[in-house]
């Protein structure tokens, strides 16, 4: 066995993050470690990588014990993370990124030409000696850059390594690319750890599965001898029988409608009607105009030309004028622009309308708590406290929270932006039956995803959108992942 760990447990103050978690990864296999946010992973493997040290428990690396002081020793033991996050330098090259913290160097003087047949030894490995180590690594794809984080592992002699989220923000080209890497590295002899909330990843990819929930390890085996709809109730502790809830709808009147609208960069052109009562999909590849469609929708890009109409009347410009006249959105970049990480939850769900509390200029503090903890009940947002900083919750939660400040905000347009990207699956079912009770409340839908499978069993239509321009828009059952994909690719409608 090449790693083992033994009744791990980790406390933070009230919270018990982990209790006697136990999991095997086997030299030459690759471990599916699944569950729900919040139910321990990232905790388990900053334990792994050395940055928190376990209150009780143990851990075998290779059959020596390991006890990693800190991330360095973790590295030097032959233990690497691919986080979901790249960890990298974007203004230096990519030789330098690779042997960042192990540089080959003498009297403090660096020796270039004794690293470079190294860097450009991993590279060809991986199958990518195109990959110039003189390129600078923040003009790469998102795909390259991943690479140049699995040369590092290589050229550091990894035993172990752990890919947390990697498909995440990943075309479907780069995805394949990446599991007939991580194919090579497992063929190679060495351990992975493969963390994912796409179970037809798991499958895909994975040889064995372990499920934490709760902080507890409550499953492992081998894939070949599980269901999905088994490993799906073992994350969230109850049978899931839908995990795409149909929610009764009809579209009704349009609401919000827009004719030959261009951004500055994209979207090049995008013409389209959106109902109420209905959820309109928008797929793509990455790159497509997708987002910045959505954002010229709700202010945050200018718009060139084009026109908008919410209920047949032109908005104001800006995201304050767009609020006003009903619309809500919830970007794709929770961390960055979704989220105000370091403000408590009652900020962040009240901050885009907190008239309702206010008079003469003060904040009526009761008044606001008692709605706050109407949306984070109505959403089951686990939390100690709406006063702590919404950072401290895992991923699903803190969607979670931006999808009730949009509600709290009472908008009848909702332009969601890969709403389930990085969530687990109990949460993504939240989700999708919730666009569903909106639509049936009368709402409108506006759901950007790159995962084909929810866009097809969720919506009512679907548009595509390639070099950005909005191609046609066709009833979802009119639409397979194939045609999908062919327009996406060609812009051929």
């Amino acid at each position: 066995m090449l790693l083992t760990v033994s009744r791990i447990s980790k406390r933070f103050g009230a919270t018990q993050a982990l209790e006697d978690v136990s999991l095997n990864v086997q030299a030459g296999r690759v471990l599916a470690l699944v569950g729900e946010n919040g139910a321990g992973k990232s905790t388990l493997m900053k334990i792994l990588s050395g940055a928190h040290r376990p209150d009780t428990g143990a851990m075998l690396l290779a059959d020596e014990p390991y006890q990693p002081s800190g991330p360095l020793a973790a590295r030097q033991a032959g233990v690497a993370m691919i986080y979901q996050e790249l960890n990298l330098a974007p203004h230096l090259s990519v030789e330098d990124n690779v042997m960042l913290g192990q540089e080959a160097s003498r009297f403090g003087m660096l020796q270039r030409a004794k690293q470079r047949p190294r860097v450009a030894q991993a590279l060809e490995w991986l199958g990518h000696p195109d990959l110039s180590p003189e390129a600078i690594v923040g003009d790469l794809s998102v795909g390259a850059q991943q690479l140049v984080e699995i040369a590092r592992a290589l050229v550091m002699d990894a035993k172990l390594i752990v890919f947390d989220e990697p498909t995440s923000s990943l075309t479907q080209r780069d995805t394949a690319r990446l599991f007939d890497v991580i194919r090579r590295l497992r063929d190679k002899g060495l351990g992975i750890v493969y963390i994912s909330h796409f179970l037809e990843e798991v499958r895909t990819i994975c040889d064995d599965y372990a499920v934490l929930r709760d902080g507890r390890s409550v499953g492992a085996g081998e894939l070949t001898n599980v269901t999905e709809d088994q490993i799906v109730a073992l994350m969230v502790g109850r049978t899931v029988n839908e995990l795409f809830p149909q929610v009764p709808h009809t579209p009704g009147e349009p609401i919000l409608e827009i004719g030959s609208l261009t951004g500055r960069k994209a979207p090049k052109e995008a013409s389209l009607t959106l109902r109420r009562g209905e959820i309109l999909g928008l797929a793509g590849l990455v790159g497509a105009g997708r987002t910045e469609l959505v954002r010229c929708l709700f202010g945050l890009d200018a718009m060139k030309t084009g026109t908008i109409f919410v209920e047949g009347k032109t908005p104001r410009h800006g995201p304050r004028g767009r609020i006003a006249a009903g619309l809500g959105m919830v970007s794709e970049d929770r961390k960055q622009e979704g989220l105000a990480q370091t403000r408590s939850l009652a900020d962040n769900l009240t901050y885009s309308r907190l008239a309702p509390y206010t008079r003469c200029g003060f904040l009526n503090l009761g008044k606001r708590r008692s709605a706050v903890d109407h949306w984070l009940d109505r959403l089951q947002v686990k939390r100690h406290s709406q006063d702590q900083a919404i950072a401290e919750l895992s991923g699903g939660n803190q969607q979670k929270v931006a999808i009730a400040r949009v509600l709290h905000q009472d908008a009848e347009v909702f332009l969601l932006d890969e709403p389930t990207r990085g969530i687990d699956v109990g949460t993504k079912s939240e989700i999708y039956r919730l666009m569903g009770e909106l639509a049936a409340q009368g709402k409108a839908v506006l759901f950007v995803s790159s995962y084909l499978t929810e866009l097809l069993a969720v919506c009512d239509r679907i548009g595509v959108m390639s070099r950005g321009r909005l191609k046609e828009i066709r009833d979802t059952q009119d639409w397979t992942e194939e045609s999908i994909m062919n327009v996406a690719v060609s812009g051929e409608a």
